[in-house]
């Protein structure tokens, strides 16, 4: 048992590292206003992901985050706090899609993130499950 215990805390520790080396390429998605005057736009987290990652949509025009994670037995979160910008959400993901709704009034790049961290480990954040959300006019 105690060999079975020691392996399986081998390979998680070498997924974690071989994870915290790499980064996710940038998923740009520029967001269309639908015919109801809504931007809408389904984000998925996963294994340290977020796709996309870059989100980029008007000032002053709601917008609907469909969010939702992967399958998998890990837990992630999605996180923005931009109240200056009047965006302020944190929302434990599951497979089932959750709407996030908001309207940003200021222009600027928003980061979001995973803020999970098991034990000692680095941050989902930190193995790259993070994004941007970009406000244009």
């Amino acid at each position: 048992m105690r060999r079975y215990l020691s392996l399986v805390l081998s390979l998680a520790l070498a997924g974690a590292a071989f994870l915290s080396g790499q980064t996710m390429p940038e998923k740009r998605t520029v967001v269309t206003i639908g015919a109801d005057g809504v931007q809408r736009i389904e984000v998925i987290g996963g294994s340290y992901y977020f796709d996309p990652n870059v989100i980029v949509v008007k000032v002053n025009v709601p917008v609907e985050l469909r969010v939702r994670k992967e399958s998998g037995i890990t837990a992630h979160n999605m996180v923005l706090k931009a109240p200056e910008a009047g965006i302020d959400f944190s929302v434990s993901l599951s497979t089932t899609p959750q709407s996030i709704t908001f309207t940003p009034t200021k222009t600027g790049k928003f980061p979001f993130a995973c803020t999970h961290k098991l034990l000692f480990f680095k941050s989902h954040k930190d193995q790259g499950m993070q994004g941007v959300l970009e406000v244009v006019e």
